[in-house]
């Protein structure tokens, strides 16, 4: 079993006289900002000068300044920009400025993991991943609970980098819910692998291949989009509260004879090679390199595939019937 900390095995007092940066004040950036300094912390932030975050953060008092600024004050500095800038972000504005006695922290192992940035021997680097987005984060910290997180240590120049990041954790409020040790290379390879092959890429296109096999037979494309998107909502609830058994548990035993007769059929044995090779992608730095020359690059085919997906007849369909439930705050 892997370990797992709590409030009780965290010292927030390792932070107390120390200036925490937060580079960025995105989904995350603001989130950690706040309950840092909810925590009692000094906290200060950098972010796009006139952009909405540095607007958000200026109204919420936070302390703002240059990257080049605001790292070279800090002893932590928190690296929550989107991962294919980090590399810029970091050799520019932050390398100079490091020093003996400081730590670097990241909320995803990408760019340490495949040596787009490699930190001076002399600064302690590690990680703290939150499993939510920022705003639940927010929204759970509020309410005086928290978001479970992975912690990770990459290089242990101080001798206390752990316990440091364990400190931080509980000042986010992620020691609340538990957090669990791994490594870089385990978060960063897991994670992407999961997005890729289940939480976006595989559940996306398993969802719209269903709604288009449906209203390619005839059927309307209303009916399929409740049975194919629609109700998944419903499943995925019942398998976050009790798993897979639990899910079976609660729908019918039609469904239930169903998942286990056709769903083989469905994710095969083909599928399980193309996860496969997916992960020796991740593994190998194939698609690291893949998606930062793409950003290089100037992002057209990733802008490209993104118009073409926003106009599939299943996001079409699927704004129209949610404009008529009352109950559902969509999202553009």
């Amino acid at each position: 079993m892997t370990k797992v900390y709590y409030d009780k095995d965290a010292n927030l007092d390792l932070l107390k006289g120390k200036t925490i940066s937060i580079i960025g004040y995105g989904s995350q950036g603001h989130a950690h900002a706040l309950n840092l300094r909810d925590s009692g912390l000094n906290v200060m932030v950098s972010t796009r000068v006139g952009g909405d975050g540095w607007k958000r953060a200026k109204e919420a008092g936070l302390t703002l300044g240059s990257t080049e600024e605001v790292s070279k004050a800090s002893d932590i500095i928190m690296m929550l920009v989107p991962d294919p800038v980090q590399h810029d972000v970091y050799e520019k504005s932050i390398k100079p400025f490091l020093a003996k006695g400081k730590t670097l922290m990241f909320a995803h192992g990408f760019n340490i993991h495949y040596k787009w940035i490699v930190p001076p021997p002399f600064v302690d680097v590690s990680m703290i991943a939150p499993k939510a987005p920022g705003h639940r984060m927010r929204e759970l910290f509020v309410e005086g609970t928290g978001v479970p997180a992975l912690l990770a240590v990459a290089q242990d120049a101080s001798g206390k980098t752990k316990e440091v990041a364990l400190a931080y954790a509980k000042g986010v409020g992620c020691t609340r819910a538990g957090v669990l040790e791994t490594t870089f290379a385990e978060e960063t390879e897991t994670d992407l692998f999961g997005e890729q092959t289940v939480l976006c890429g595989g559940v996306s296109s398993l969802v719209k291949t269903a709604f288009e096999t449906l209203v390619e037979a005839g059927y309307q494309p209303e009916i399929a989009y409740f049975e194919c998107l629609h109700e998944l909502k419903l499943i995925v609830d019942l398998m976050y509260q009790g798993g897979l058994n639990y899910m079976r548990y609660s729908v019918s035993d039609t469904a239930e004879y169903g998942d286990y007769t056709r769903g083989p059929r469905v994710i095969d044995e083909h599928v399980r090679a193309s996860m496969k090779k997916i992960l020796k992608e991740v593994q190998d730095g194939t698609f690291a390199k893949e998606w930062i020359t793409e950003n290089r690059e100037g992002r057209t085919r990733f802008e490209a595939m993104r118009k073409k997906e926003l106009g599939h007849q299943i996001e079409k369909v699927g704004k129209e019937l949610r404009s008529m439930m009352g109950w559902l705050q969509a999202k553009k």
